[in-house]
């Protein structure tokens, strides 16, 4: 289409999101297969919608060749007995970005005339294989990197993806004034939010001595500063047209790296094209989910993406303002990764579950009264050590 830049959307028509569900993250007792069902009944149901009325499907997971045996048409199978017969299944795995990308491919097809989509995202991490989880979570890298990663970041946990990790945040100690006193008070900031989330795998209050004092993880990273293995699944439907009441997708924009840029500068990218898109800066957001891996990730992400400037983020945190009933943006009210989980191929989705009810203001004890504009931010694999695999920002607004 003359006049579009490479990687930009024509956007044709306004895409709803009708409807919206998600597990509790705190179970560890479910099959993919019964998370998947349980949330594609519950977002159909919240939209008004049977299964005959799904023209496509896009099911998002990144571990179930590894650790549920279903290396291939994982929706097919899991979605069996829905009654979606014959809408087509298009599978996605993303690494941590799967749910995000998924919710892209799905907001194309609306944009392309195809409609009502249903997007659903499902993980099970917790099977008793520890080795085999980590494993899979380290498919997010190049395989012809992974041995050199290991030699360079081997550390007791065994998570290579943490080891990179506390990489950067030794960077951001050293380079952008964050202090382990910021990153803890972000970590303090995720419990109290996830303790307001009847969904959340941490509901439980912490104070900042017990997260600079939990376990170890990689130096300066303590068990508390990062996020967990967690099962979940959620989905969300997609329709054509301004929906009363349904928030509308205003951006959707993925930008992938191979290794050229620093992962923050991809945020920092691919957040210049979003607020380009979406036809507004992040001054005018209100609610923002982001890809906090880290408690620390929060804060380097928050100022990547033009939230705020370099070290103020942390500070900003620690006077309250981030968190529930701040005077600023309200980050992570989920509780983000740290707090509601982090179930790989299902984040961006359970993101995206959590802003559609800011915006409609359903959120009960977490909800930010009046929000008119969210932002969905998830991130993918590491290419080159250094670079995001995928970055994925959807900017969503009431309807």
């Amino acid at each position: 289409m003359a006049g579009l830049q490479q990687g930009e959307v024509p956007v044709s028509q306004d895409v709803s999101v009708v409807g919206v569900a998600m597990t509790s993250m705190h179970r560890r007792d479910q099959a993919p297969e019964a998370m998947a069902r349980q949330v594609v009944a519950q977002a159909m149901a919240d939209a008004g919608l049977g299964p005959a009325d799904i023209g496509l499907v896009v099911m998002a997971n990144a571990l179930g060749g590894r650790l549920s045996d279903q290396g291939c048409v994982r929706g097919q199978s899991w979605l069996r007995g829905a009654g979606l017969t014959p809408a087509p299944v298009v599978n996605v795995d993303n690494s941590c970005a799967g749910g995000s990308s998924a919710l892209h491919l799905g907001t194309l097809a609306v944009r392309a005339g195809q409609s009502p989509v249903l997007v659903v995202g499902v993980e099970k991490m917790w099977t008793g294989d520890r080795l085999g989880t980590l494993a899979g979570i380290e498919d997010g890298l190049p395989a012809d990197e992974r041995h050199a990663l290991h030699a360079r970041h081997e550390n007791s946990s065994g998570s290579v993806l943490m080891g990179l990790n506390a990489n950067w945040v030794r960077q951001q100690l050293e380079d952008r004034g964050t202090t382990l006193d910021e990153i803890a008070a972000t970590a303090v900031k995720a419990r109290a939010q996830g303790a307001r989330n009847p969904s959340a795998q941490f509901r439980q209050e912490t104070t900042a001595g017990e997260v600079l004092g939990s376990a170890s993880v990689v130096p300066p990273l303590t068990r508390l500063m990062c996020s967990s293995f967690t099962d979940g699944a959620a989905a969300v439907v997609l329709e054509s047209g301004a929906s009363s009441g349904a928030p509308r997708v205003r951006a959707s924009v993925l930008r992938s790296g191979d290794g050229e840029l620093d992962y923050h500068d991809r945020l920092t990218e691919t957040a210049e094209q979003a607020w380009k898109e979406a036809g507004l800066g992040p001054s005018e957001v209100e609610v923002v989910e982001v890809h906090d891996a880290t408690s620390a990730e929060e804060l380097w992400a928050l100022e990547a993406l033009g939230f705020f400037r370099a070290g103020e983020a942390g500070r900003a945190t620690v006077a309250g303002h981030t968190g529930y009933g701040g005077a600023g943006l309200y980050v992570n009210p989920s509780g983000g990764l740290v707090a509601r989980g982090h179930p790989l191929g299902a984040t961006g989705l359970c993101q995206v579950v959590e802003l559609v009810e800011q915006l409609r203001g359903r959120a009960g004890a977490r909800q930010r009264p009046d929000t008119t504009t969210a932002v969905a931010v998830n991130t993918g694999g590491i290419m080159g050590g250094r670079d995001a695999g995928l970055v994925a920002i959807h900017v969503l607004q009431r309807g």
